[in-house]
């Protein structure tokens, strides 16, 4: 460990030695805590950190005025669409995604590194029951869908196959993320292929280039963004990782999308069948001012722009088809080559450019006592994940339906959108929907039938409560249980440690403890107060 003299004289150059301020003070522990934090720090690199952030907080707010200018949609042949593409080229796409799966080729990044505060949890999202009635967090979801997608793949090709699952976290989530896992027996993944890494951390700055004191024996740090994906890769061999095992294909995405699903073949096969090195899957905007980001082109390079940076006119603007002419809404999900990504780390992550985030960040003032500010006092520099867009010398966007693939989870409940309200809806009306596409029919506690909504409204319940089990299906395919002859029945959670099942015969009680227990062929279930909540589900003969 570097010792409390080459530390001082290394932020002594950086400008930053009032971080040992309170040294005098410190016990034998924080100072090694302290020193273990400031050590890795390189003056030059902390120097220029703390420079960009004060500069780049000084500029005057407001969007570029000639971007309306620069802005083009992107064109039509980079841009493939779930919707507006006949099942025949779909079917195409989702073959080649599953022959890739099957070979072992292909990869999912989970970007973990942000924490629940929003949701009003110190704990990371993944963790996060949304309340389903399975009791599941967003982890076991993801989990199980990588272990029916592997299944699927498996049973098209005739083998086994694997999709490691690596997870991107912070010094905040990485820590409660591998107990949780450990507590949960990797949702019976092998733990050989669920590979944890860290970003990085950087200081909080303020406005006049200063980094802050949280404590006297920590300094305010903070994860360097998505963006930070690209440094971390480096920073842990991961890119060498996967060219150990095969991948040449990865699919990346936040952890807070409720409806992802990870390593689509169809999102999968159409970037490999276009020869793409970098795409995003998007969704259309639904109004103008909805505040997403949109996948388009800046002076002819693709790049997401946000939402602050267009102005209401552009925004509003119509394309020929009458639809909204920059429609492309980015959820964060992409697809990258394993060269493309390798590229990317050697040569190109040096030039992305740190976007400013202005923060309440709790500080300790000069005699040493804690301040919680009621106003942004903070600078946290960030980089975005899909600033390497411009990179790609074959980009491709890929529009699949809001609600089929993209429910987030940022806001607390009662929040209108983004809560876990909203996305428990989503997830629950999607299942509902599923369950009816393969003939499907509710009863009520006396065994009429309940009447069928196929699209039933974003802003409510469905009809019927209907959980199923990713094990069971990954995007619907469920005529395999139709036709059977027999009732699949659902019972209510209400009880205490109720069970979802899955085929394989696992399943999860509502306090998280693993079962093994005979299971029927599908999971639903129905919370709500009668007569639903002992409601059946059919399958029709």
């Amino acid at each position: 460990m570097a010792s409390e003299r080459e530390v001082r004289a290394g932020l002594r150059r950086a400008g930053q030695e009032h971080l040992l301020r309170f040294w005098a003070e410190l016990a034998p522990g924080a100072r090694a805590a302290l020193l273990a934090e400031l050590a890795p720090l390189e003056p030059e690199a902390l120097r220029e950190h703390c420079r960009q952030a004060a500069a780049a907080c000084a500029l005057p707010a407001g969007r570029p005025s000639d971007l309306a200018a620069s802005l083009r949609p992107l064109p039509p042949e980079r841009v493939g669409s779930v919707s507006r593409s006949d099942p025949e080229t779909r079917r195409r796409w989702e073959e080649e995604g599953f022959r890739q799966i099957a070979l072992n080729k292909v990869a999912v990044l989970l970007l973990a590194g942000g924490q629940g505060t929003r949701l009003g949890v110190a704990y990371p999202k993944g963790m996060y029951r949304v309340g389903l009635p399975s009791g599941k967090t967003l982890y076991q979801l993801q989990a199980e869908r990588i272990r029916r997608v592997e299944q699927l793949a498996g049973e098209r090709r005739g083998t086994r196959c694997t999709v490691p699952w690596y997870i991107m976290t912070s010094e905040f989530t990485l820590g409660p993320t591998a107990e949780f896992f450990k507590e949960h027996d990797f949702f019976h993944l092998d733990p050989a292929n669920v590979i944890m890494f860290e970003q990085r951390m950087l200081p909080a700055v303020t406005f006049d280039g200063k980094a802050i004191l949280e404590r006297k024996d920590k300094v305010a740090m903070a994860p360097d963004g998505n963006g930070g994906l690209y440094c971390a890769l480096a920073d842990h061999h991961i890119l060498e990782d996967m060219e150990r095992r095969g991948v040449e294909f990865v699919h990346v995405y936040c952890v807070d999308n409720i409806l992802v699903r990870l390593a689509d073949p169809a999102f999968i096969g159409f970037c490999v069948l276009r020869g793409a090195d970098c795409g995003a899957k998007v969704v259309e905007k639904a109004y103008p001012e909805e505040p997403v980001g949109v996948v388009c082109q800046v002076d002819g390079v693709p790049q997401v722009v946000e939402y602050s940076e267009i102005s209401p006119e552009t925004a509003r603007l119509r394309a020929s088809d009458g639809g909204l002419l920059y429609n492309a809404g980015n959820i964060c999900n992409h697809f990258f080559t394993r060269g493309f990504l390798q590229m990317v780390t050697r040569e190109c992550e040096p030039l992305l450019k740190p976007h400013v985030a202005v923060k309440k960040v709790p500080y300790v003032d000069e005699e040493g006592n804690l301040v919680k500010p009621l106003k942004p006092n903070g600078i946290k520099m960030e980089k975005f994940v899909f600033d390497v867009f411009q990179f790609a010398k074959n980009f491709v966007a890929f529009e699949v339906l809001r609600e089929e693939e993209f429910s987030p989870l940022k806001n607390a409940d009662p929040a209108d959108r983004d809560s876990p309200c909203t996305a428990r809806r989503a997830l629950l009306a999607q299942h509902y929907r599923w369950a009816l596409q393969a003939g499907a029919r509710f009863l009520d506690a006396h065994g009429a039938r309940l009447p069928e909504l196929p699209s039933p409204p974003l802003q409510g319940d469905p009809p019927a409560v209907c959980e199923i089990s990713p094990l069971l299906t990954y995007s619907g395919e469920l005529n395999q249980y139709a036709g059977r002859g027999g009732d699949v029945t659902a019972w209510s959670p209400h009880r205490r440690g109720s069970t979802v099942h899955d085929r394989s015969g696992s399943g999860r009680n509502s306090a998280g403890t693993l079962k093994r227990k005979p299971a029927p062929h599908a999971s639903c279930f129905f919370p709500k107060p009668q007569p639903l909540s002992h409601t059946h589900v059919g399958f029709r003969p």
